[in-house]
């Protein structure tokens, strides 16, 4: 349940639906198994897994949420080769050329007998609404994972006056002039892996990985123009993580001081588990999100 990546949105009005009115509006668009003719499937399931009731699962004015996808694998590579056979055995009964618009209506034929043959795999997406600090936070490595996300819950409620995290002030200056020797905040540790790229367009990429990044290898890179865009850092002893410059975080990673207070807290079963370590979680994505955008100048104002 630890979320891994964070996708931050700003909510730009209060969050006011409880726990309880949410999980009735989830309902509409529960997750169902795919249709023999469907591609592919997406709705709301309980946080707590399929043989939980409830859509939502609340605790320290968060609530946390669960897409379940469910696709039907159909590799493209598997339609190609049975496309061409198709194709070849008409030619040559037919002593002609299949043109295009018939080839389409081939490839659609077959994906159409195909499909309900197919392997079926399903995923849970994760995400909880912080209804006092309001921010929406998606655990999905890339953004547009987590936009599908808000976008699902957008049309399940309606509307959803939500936007990206966006800062005053720009994390690739700020991350660049830290390499620099401008020290972050005491929190902030920098760690041994980062991203570098030129500021122009098709310009070129440095990645480093257990890198002393004090060094001057690098500060070359950094006088010759190029900005940090990834750099790995830990928070207080507590968070390990690698911040973009879109301010998303992959590599989440909770550190021994968070997991010790988790394995202290006793669980009786896996609800309980759930809920011990749903809250002491978010309560730590709270401050820490509050402090990764103090860094930072603050939020954007709105244009």
């Amino acid at each position: 349940m630890w979320f891994k990546n964070l996708q931050i949105f700003r909510l730009l009005t209060p969050f006011e639906m409880t726990p309880e009115t949410l999980h009735e509006q989830l309902l509409a668009r529960a997750a169902k198994s795919c249709g023999s003719l469907e591609p592919a499937s997406f709705g709301w399931q309980p946080p707590l897994g399929r043989g939980a009731e409830l859509l939502t699962h609340a605790v320290n004015g968060c609530i946390m949420i669960c897409a379940r996808r469910e696709e039907r694998l159909l590799p493209s590579s598997v339609v190609r080769e049975l496309l061409e056979e198709k194709v070849i055995s008409i030619e040559e009964a037919e002593g002609r050329k299949v043109r295009r618009k018939e080839r389409e209506e081939i490839k659609d034929e077959l994906i159409h007998d195909l499909l309900p043959r197919a392997f079926v795999k399903s995923s849970g997406h994760y995400a909880y609404i912080d209804t006092q600090a309001n921010w929406l936070v998606v655990d999905a490595s890339s953004s547009k994972r987590a936009e599908e996300l808000v976008s699902l819950l957008r049309e399940t409620l309606g509307s959803l006056p939500a936007k990206p995290l966006e800062v005053a002030q720009s994390p690739a200056s700020i991350m660049t002039a830290w390499l620099n020797g401008s020290l972050p905040s005491a929190e902030f540790l920098i760690q041994d892996e980062c991203e570098l790229r030129d500021t122009v367009e098709e310009g070129g990429i440095i990645r480093c990985k257990r890198q002393d990044l004090e060094g001057d290898e690098l500060r070359i890179h950094l006088e010759a123009g190029k900005q940090v865009v990834k750099l790995a850092l830990e928070w207080g002893e507590r968070l390990g993580f690698v911040l973009s410059d879109d301010m998303s975080i992959k590599r989440l990673k909770f550190l021994d001081l968070i997991l010790e207070e988790a394995a202290a807290a006793e669980a009786e079963d896996a609800a309980t588990r759930f809920d011990v370590d749903f809250a002491l979680m978010s309560l730590e994505l709270r401050g820490f999100i509050t402090r990764l955008v103090e860094t930072f100048g603050g939020l954007a104002e709105e244009s």
